[in-house]
């Protein structure tokens, strides 16, 4: 579930420069929220490295007046963030559901069967592609990160551990492969070159083959304060009219969207050739006007954001403060990345969580970047008893609240970040 396109030299494939907007390559001049400087996200440390210079990167979002896509400029390369990678999508219970659901409706809604062939973008351990595999729908997963590849062959997902682009695209066309189905679950954020990818899927798509990419929703991410899932590894951050700009350039046409709760609220969008006979749905234009409606075609409505997260920012902190005051001992829940962006832009480091907790192995005995705050097992929060748990991957409260109710039996609470500071009692929070 992260970024496949190799971005390359960017002049030599005609991509926008370094300052200018990399949907529509006009001049990057608005700030949406500048959080500071942070290290990327996922580079989880080592205790042989915790002492070692560690690089940081502008956390600096710009809003394009032209096409309004909302973006970070591409500091590292998607080859040093993603070949090998600590996120295993399987982790989320809730998430592998959502994936099994999707497959079972859209191996209905469109027909697939034994003759199909379906992609995912972005793969990662299997999470989704094992669910086709006893519905005998044919699947190739596409994951650049080998160490994530790997779990995914062991459930029998076939997977090849590389980027995806046009170039990608162009070979598995001249082996005679075509898509009836091409799947990216939150990789287009993690695209820095989102004309070479989309010119991709364009060239891999069947004539009348369907795309479904699902994104985290800027409408979300601005009405909910979701400042936090801002990181290095997001390049992008997209409303349905900016996908809409992105599929049109290609020659790819939106007929129909999906609005989720998954991440935070995000948008599952369907896609086809421009000339394809898949039947519009009224949903695209009614969430298409909805957008206009809001003023996501007024650069003004992106420079109000900033404000709001300073505003959380103080409040968390003030918070914690006052906790640690009293004597109060508290602990984070996960190592998300969006995690990683909370406590380096408020500086929440072992002053205020004596550590955290995750159910991902791969990060057990490692150090979150910057913060340098040691991850644990989850049993440990047994072991420890603290008077409150931050919980990181605040998107996710339910499945961990209803993982960890019984903290409840000695008065733990847990403290939701996200969008403004709220506090759990777990036996009272209604499944």
């Amino acid at each position: 579930m992260h970024a496949i396109l190799k971005e390359g030299t960017i002049a030599r494939r005609g991509a926008p420069s370094f300052g200018c907007c990399r949907l529509c390559g006009a001049p990057l001049a608005t700030t949406f929220v500048n959080l500071g400087m942070s290290p990327l996200c996922e580079s989880f440390l080592p205790a042989s490295e915790i002492d070692k210079m560690e690089p940081y990167f502008p956390l600096h979002a710009l809003a394009c007046g032209e096409c309004f896509l909302v973006q970070l400029r591409a500091y590292v390369q998607p080859e040093h963030i993603f070949s090998e990678y600590a996120y295993f999508s399987s982790y989320s219970t809730s998430w592998v559901e959502h994936a099994r659901r999707y497959c079972d409706m859209v191996v209905a809604r469109f027909g697939l069967g034994a003759g199909s062939e379906v992609f995912e973008i972005a793969s990662n351990d299997g999470y989704l592609l094992q669910h086709f595999l006893p519905l005998g729908v044919p699947v190739v997963g596409i994951e650049p990160a080998a160490n994530v590849a790997e779990a995914a062959r062991s459930k029998g997902v076939p997977t090849l551990v590389e980027f995806f682009g046009s170039a990608l695209a162009r070979r598995l066309v001249s082996e005679g492969r075509r898509a009836d189905l091409i799947i990216g679950n939150n990789v287009l954020a993690q695209v820095p070159d989102l004309n070479d990818f989309a010119a991709g899927m364009a060239l891999l798509l069947a004539p009348e083959g369907v795309i479904t990419l699902e994104v985290p929703h800027l409408e979300r991410l601005m009405v909910e304060n979701q400042f936090d899932t801002i990181y290095h590894e997001h390049f992008s951050y997209f409303s349905l009219l900016t996908i809409d700009r992105l599929a049109r350039r290609h020659h790819l046409r939106i007929f129909d969207v999906e609005q989720f709760s998954t991440h935070g609220g995000s948008l599952r969008v369907y896609l086809c050739h421009a000339d394809a006979a898949h039947k519009p749905s009224t949903r695209v234009n009614a969430l298409l006007a909805h957008e206009r409606e809001i003023g996501f075609e007024d650069i003004m409505s992106y420079t109000r954001f900033a404000a709001q997260v300073h505003r959380t920012k103080r409040q968390l902190l003030s918070f914690l403060i006052e906790c640690r005051e009293n004597g109060a001992k508290i602990c984070g829940y996960g190592a998300p990345g969006k995690g990683n962006t909370l406590l380096n832009y408020c500086g929440i480091g072992t002053d205020f969580l004596e550590f955290t907790v995750d159910r991902n192995p791969y990060k057990h005995g490692r150090y979150t970047p910057g913060m340098h705050i040691p991850i644990y097992p989850v049993s440990v929060i047994d072991e420890v008893r603290p008077d409150f748990l931050l919980i990181l991957p605040w998107n996710l409260k339910r499945e961990i609240v209803e993982q960890m109710r019984h903290v409840g039996s000695w008065g733990c609470k847990m403290i939701v970040p996200i969008p403004d500071v709220d506090v759990i009692s777990p036996q009272d929070f209604a499944p």
